[in-house]
């Protein structure tokens, strides 16, 4: 099984991408498409803003929950980068627990309101919003695993690296 997730992991990743990839050519597509409405026909399309802001939102969230890795994530590191190895690993466990006690207390109030609001529509588009939420439930049952894996990392003894030059532009 191990050896099944380390091949496939990749390969998500790499689809993961493939879909933020996706989302954002659509924005922009839809971004063309308004300015060609407004300035060239002269027609105002509100459908073509509204989609830019769902896509924006899943864009955001997925990326969070699928593309973004630990190391590309911007944060400051003053303490952290002057304290040892250990230290950081306290901190880093430390910050693991209260996220995912944070988002797992937070987890069933944001699925009952996902769920609540099955009821209302977008205004152009009459996307449910519960669908267009469901991305934030997600983006938290991701962070909760993320957090968890990034912890027992630290109870192992993996400290986060906080060299500035091992940064990378993510490529």
């Amino acid at each position: 099984m191990t050896a099944f997730l380390r091949r496939a992991a990749p390969w998500l990743a790499r689809r993961a991408e493939n879909v933020a990839a996706a989302m954002l050519a659509a924005m922009f597509a839809a971004f063309l498409v308004q300015i060609a409405f407004r300035y060239l026909v002269g027609l105002p399309t509100g459908w073509t803003h509204e989609l830019s802001a769902m896509l924006w939102v899943w864009l955001v969230l997925w990326g969070a929950a699928f593309v973004v890795s630990e190391r590309d994530e911007i944060r400051f590191d003053i303490v952290t980068g002057a304290v040892g190895p250990r230290t950081r690993r306290v901190m880093a466990l430390a910050a693991s627990l209260g996220l995912v006690a944070l988002y797992g207390v937070s987890l069933p109030a944001v699925l009952d309101y996902i769920a609540f609001m099955k009821v209302e529509r977008t205004a152009y588009l009459k996307v449910r919003f519960d669908v267009l939420f469901s991305i934030y439930g997600v983006f938290v049952v991701a962070a909760i695993a993320r957090h968890l894996w990034l912890g027992w990392r630290a109870l192992r003894g993996d400290a986060p690296a906080t060299d500035a030059t091992q940064a990378t532009s993510g490529l």
